[in-house]
């Protein structure tokens, strides 16, 4: 770290402290030069995540239009916001954690699926109706019925 006094590249680390929102690390340090103190600030690098759509378009990752979707399925049931927003933070960690800087929209739905399906059967056979495009009751009433099988 280069001293912002003389420029000498070299200090060591007084204090150390977390911020008070949790998202960075304080540093106090000491120039190994010229002894005098300065501030650092140290936080994670958010890669910016990008979706391909089916169509091919791309577009960021957008963690409320997935809660949306999950929401939109979950109208008029009995499971909590808390519940659809752990499931959103579990697709989100999911997806950072694929170090890919782009995941394909199929990927999330999948993740969507998945999980709806072990909360509410209700929620996730509606997800997966409008997500798969059913376009008949047949389409519908088979998923229903992999669903009982299992």
């Amino acid at each position: 770290m280069k001293c912002p006094y003389c420029e000498f590249e070299e200090s060591k680390v007084i204090d150390s402290r977390p911020t008070d929102e949790g998202e960075a690390i304080r540093r106090r340090r000491e120039c190994l030069n010229c002894s005098k103190r300065f501030t650092t600030y140290e936080k994670i690098e958010n890669i910016q995540l990008m979706v391909i759509k089916k169509d091919g378009s791309r577009e960021q990752f957008d963690r409320e239009k997935v809660l949306r979707g999950i929401q939109r399925s979950c109208e008029k049931r009995l499971v909590p916001v808390s519940e659809m927003e752990r499931i959103v933070s579990e697709i989100e960690n999911a997806v950072q954690n694929l170090l890919e800087r782009e995941v394909k929209t199929v990927q999330i739905g999948e993740m969507v699926m998945d999980r709806l399906k072990t909360v509410d059967e209700v929620a996730y056979v509606r997800f997966a109706s409008v997500y798969r495009q059913f376009t008949d009751v047949n389409t519908f009433i088979e998923e229903v019925n992999k669903l009982l099988k299992k």
